[in-house]
Order: C-alpha cells, then structure tokens, then sequence
C-alpha cells in the first residue's frame, strides 16, 4: 500500500492531507451556504458554476507559469493561498461575499492542479508517472471518503461553529498538504519559450486539443454518475433512493483499490488510447444498463443499477488511467505544465457541463436519455485512437 521511497511517498501525503480537507469542506458547503449563510440552491448552483468558469481560465494560465517559474514553487504557493482563501467562508454574510470567495478558491484549486500534474512529471520517470499518478488518485479517493466523515458529525450539530470548525480544518489540512509539498525535489523553471513556434503551444497544437475534447466527453461519466444517477433513480426507477448510497461505497472501493491495476500499460500513447476506447464501450454498456432500470421491479431495477453500476467504475478506471497517459506523453519535456493546464481546463469544462447535460437526458428523457448519453460515450471513446495516432505524428507533440 506504501508508495516506493522516492519523491512519491511525500506527494502521497501531501495529496492524503489536502483531500482529507477538501472531502470534508465539500460535504459540508451546500447545506452550510443553504442552512447558515441562507443562501438559495439557484444562488449556490450559480456562484460555483461562475467560480468553475473562472477556475477553468486559471488552469490554463496555471500551467505555463509552472513551466515558467518551476512547479513546486507554485504548487507550494497557491495551496498556502488556497487555505487562507478558504477561511473566507467562515465570513461570507450574503450572495455577494460567496461568490467572490468561490471565485478565489476555485482560481487557487485550478491552478494548484496544474502546477500538480507538472510537479509529478517531473518528479517521476517517465516510465512511472503514470502509475504514479493513478496511486495519487486512489490516496485522492481514500481520503474524501475520510474527509467526509469527519464532516459527518459536523452536518449532525448542524450548527455554525460546527460548520466554521470543518472549514478551519481543511483550511489547516492545506497548510500541512503545502508544506511537505518542499520534501519534493524542485524541477528547473523553463526560463525561455520554446525555440520554435509561439508561447502558447498547447492551445495551438490541434490534435492535442481534440484529444483534450474527446477527455473532456468522457470525463462526463463522472458528473453523470454523481448528480444524474441519483436523481434518475429517485424519479425514474422503482429502487430505492437509498440504494445510491451502495453505489457510492462501491465506485470509491473500487477506485481506490484498483486505480493502479487499470492503469497498467497505459504509459504509452497507444496504450493509454486503447484505454480510453475500451472506456467508451463500458460507460455505454454501464449507461444500457442504467436506462433498462426503468420501469422494472424493484428487485430487477435494483440488480440492473448494481451491475450498471460496476460496470460504470471500470470504465471510469480506465478513462481516467488513459487520460494521464495521453497527457503526460504527449507533452513536450520543455511545456508540460502548458500541456497539463489544458487537458486538465478541457476535462474540468467537461465536468462543468455534465450536470446540465446528463441530468437533462436522463431524468427528463429516462431510458432514451441514458441511451443517448452512451452513445456519446461509445462514439467519442472509439474517436480517441485515431486522434492518438494524428497526434503523435505532430511535430510539436513528438518532442515529448
């Protein structure tokens, strides 16, 4: 379970320490801006929404200033800002005072994300950075699952000093995540662009950007599975809502137990491209299953959302296994951070997107609906080879 010694183990904890805080901060803050700060869910679902478009913005310009400036030092810096940001919430009072908290956090979270990802590539081998970041994201899944129940007792008090402890405490939870961040070796800063071609070679690479597209499409099963499927099983199906609590606990299991597994023989571009195809079959197979839940028994509803379900996590694995590979690969050694800031921006617009797409198809259009998002899912999957293929003759994209 214990990462290699070498700079994994410190990015393990820093990663452990900062989802720890953040599950919890984030199991608390709809019904502490609903319940305390009064706040309507319309004004809440607008003010992070603005927040995400801003943090999206971030991302991007994140990733060249980690190329820029070196990664660990950004990391260290937005995290530290992060926190004292996020004591902002304690003080919020009206819409107003959310709104430009969140949008100064989800800056912060953006951009600490893309100094993240080009930390980890430059920490690691190449030949490791890829299982190395699938270990990250089981540590990331262990510790919003612990997160969320340290929040548990606080959503029990219901109080605001319960709700001010839990973010005080993730606030305290970044610091630390912030400072064993410094037990990682630094990577030089890219102190001059690239020799050939303009600054911001990302956003002008063509086919890492359908690829980042096609990310973008897949990543939507996580949206999907987090706000479309309970409502859909609440409104469509004759299980019980509580079943969705089962479904929960086995996606998180499954996650964090077998996140590295899924992630075997994807640090290449075409593996990591066959990944994400077979990605697209499961999530349209796990979408199938989903809409044949509707109208059912219990008993079959129940089974066929279960199956679905399992089906779901292992498309997910593999998604997100293909992702790093294709990210990582394809980046230039001289702007990875610039790379990393837009696949990431392309999958967080992605998740941004979800709840409006696939809340709309499946509660309103029931079994068509899931049919048609696992269409998108099946079709956008089986486009990422060929994609792969274009991109890796590219001449900027076969630098890395």
């Amino acid at each position: 379970m214990l990462p290699e010694p070498g700079p994994l183990r410190p990015l393990a904890v820093a990663t452990a320490t900062s989802r720890i805080g953040r599950g919890a901060f984030y199991t608390i803050l709809p019904l502490y801006l609903t319940r305390v700060i009064g706040l309507t869910a319309g004004q809440v679902g607008l003010g992070l929404t603005l927040a995400s478009l801003l943090g999206i913005v971030a991302g991007v310009l994140a990733g060249h200033l980690a190329d820029v400036l070196g990664p660990r030092g950004l990391r260290i810096t937005v995290r530290l800002a992060e926190a004292l940001m996020l004591c902002g919430y304690a003080l919020v009072g009206g819409f107003r005072g959310f709104v430009a908290v969140a949008c100064v956090v989800a800056v912060c979270e953006s951009a600490g994300l893309a100094a993240e990802g080009a930390l980890i590539a430059g920490a690691l081998l190449p030949e490791r950075r890829v299982q190395g970041r699938a270990y990250l994201r089981a540590v990331t899944n262990a510790g919003w699952s612990v997160g969320a129940v340290l929040a548990a007792a606080a959503l029990a008090v219901g109080s605001r000093r319960a709700y001010t402890a839990v973010i005080l405490g993730a606030a305290a939870c970044y610091v630390v995540s912030a400072l064993v961040v410094r037990l990682v070796p630094p990577q030089a800063p890219i102190h001059q662009p690239r020799p050939v071609g303009p600054r911001w070679t990302a956003l002008r690479d063509g086919p890492y950007v359908v690829l980042t597209m096609l990310n973008a499409a897949l990543s939507m099963n996580v949206g999907m599975f987090t706000v479309a499927l309970p409502l859909y099983i609440a409104d469509r199906t004759r299980a019980p809502a509580a079943l969705y609590a089962g479904l929960v606990l086995l996606n998180t299991t499954a996650a964090t137990l077998w996140q590295v597994r899924a992630s075997r023989n994807t640090d290449s571009v075409r593996g990591a491209a066959v990944a994400q195809r077979r990605s697209g079959v499961l999530l349209a197979v796990a979408c199938a299953m989903f809409g044949f839940a509707e109208g059912r028994g219990v008993g079959v509803a129940g089974a066929l959302l279960v199956v679905g379900a399992a089906v779901h996590v292992c498309g997910e694995l593999l998604q997100a296994a293909g992702s790093w590979g294709l990210s990582f690969e394809l980046a230039p050694h001289d702007a990875v951070g610039q790379y990393q800031g837009v696949y990431g921006a392309g999958r967080d617009l992605g998740q941004l997107l979800t709840p409006v797409v696939a809340t709309s198809a499946m509660v309103s259009w029931g079994w068509g609906g899931c049919l048609l998002l696992g269409g998108i899912f099946l079709v956008m999957g089986g486009l990422v080879p060929p994609a792969a293929r274009r991109a890796q003759r590219h001449p900027r994209s076969s630098e890395a």
